[in-house]
């Protein structure tokens, strides 16, 4: 029988403030705007640097890593908040991928010497699921044989930052294969920032980990638990920039943002994005509980992307001319919001996910 939280702490303490200044104040040094604009012009979609001084210089790779292993032994709560930020800032690092899911897997497999590798930031671990898989569908494995893998698998993200993967097999065991033996082909991404790619093994060799179900729907029920901070992160720079935006832009001798339509149009986007933030709040501390965790998870993801779309949305239009152009990162937010908006499962698939957790059924 799941425990119940009487009282989820959806409040940020002051070392969570603290952790969310800190990691603000270098996103603006590595990820302006325009930096990470033109990142996605380039060949290379992912931004070492800033990866770098994440990592090594504040350890944030190692968060959910018990520090016997060594990591920070932090909370779910905490990588909220730093991905709240990387979300504000768009920026183009695996931190998700890596920090997050991958580490998530290897916490259930307990292989203490690859956790150690991701916790310093200086390997990158990709789990080899399609980004669109929802925590607790099915997904393809690759066929192993004489101690290698063999087979193609789609849609994962971060594939061409990885240093290790970690791919499922068709025997159920989870298998560790360094990058440098599997072909990594990239694919049209709508978000430039975090680029799929199709990985191909053919006869990579591979280490056992340990059973892949639990593995994968831990790490994946994690990355769309902590997937809605980072959809928060975008929603509220999108309401923040808009009316930063409609206080100086003028017409007719008076600042937009006092026209009665628009401030209806902002109140409403505000109340959704507040809604949003406690959504995430709960999903975070669920997370760093192990309480209620299912039901957390799928109640915000069903929310978070509607809004964080619309949120996107409402700033490209209410930019009018300027949004529409590729200088300005609304874009950036835009396509990380609708790319999101598929990511470990559709609103879709976690309304109905629970609909079955508390035993509501279609009539």
């Amino acid at each position: 029988m799941t425990a119940q939280r009487t009282q989820p702490d959806l409040l940020y303490s002051e070392e969570e403030e603290a952790l969310r200044a800190a990691v603000r104040d270098l996103l603006a040094d590595h990820c302006d705007a325009q930096g990470v604009i033109a990142r996605t012009e380039s060949g290379v979609p992912h931004d070492p640097a800033a990866w770098k001084a994440l990592t090594d210089g504040m350890g944030l790779a190692g968060l959910l890593v018990p520090e016997a292993q060594g990591g920070q032994g932090a909370t779910h709560r905490e990588a909220a908040v730093v991905l709240e930020e990387l979300g504000r800032a768009v920026a183009p690092v695996p931190y998700l991928s890596s920090a997050v899911v991958a580490t998530e897997a290897l916490l259930e497999c307990g292989d203490a010497e690859l956790l150690g590798r991701l916790a310093s930031g200086r390997t990158v671990g990709v789990l080899a699921v399609a980004l669109h898989r929802a925590p607790g569908t099915s997904f393809p494995a690759v066929r192993l044989e004489n101690g290698t893998v063999h087979g193609e698998l789609t849609g994962i993200a971060d594939a061409a930052a990885a240093d290790v993967l970690l791919v499922p097999a068709e025997d159920g065991r989870l298998y560790a294969v360094e990058a440098s033996e599997a072909t990594v082909t990239p694919q049209t991404s709508l978000d430039l920032t975090r680029p799929l790619a199709t990985v191909t093994l053919n006869g990579a060799r591979a280490r056992g980990l340990g059973a892949a179900e639990p593995a994968v729907r831990r790490a994946l029920r994690a990355g769309a638990g902590l997937l809605v901070s980072e959809q928060l992160g975008l929603a509220d720079w999108a309401l923040t920039e808009t009316v930063r935006y409609l206080k100086e832009r003028k017409q007719f001798n008076r600042p937009v943002g006092g026209f009665q339509a628009l401030k209806h149009r902002l109140a409403q986007l505000w109340l959704e994005t507040v809604n949003l933030r406690a959504a995430a709040r709960n999903a975070a501390d669920a997370l760093a509980t192990g309480v209620d965790v299912d039901v957390s998870v799928a109640v915000a993801q069903a929310y978070a992307a509607p809004v964080a779309v619309h949120a996107a949305e409402e700033a490209l239009q209410l930019h009018a001319g300027i949004g529409m152009t590729w200088e300005h990162p609304i874009h950036l937010c835009l396509k990380r919001a609708k790319a999101d908006s598929i990511a470990y499962g559709t609103a879709g698939a976690h309304r109905s996910a629970v609909a079955g957790l508390v035993g509501l059924q279609a009539p």
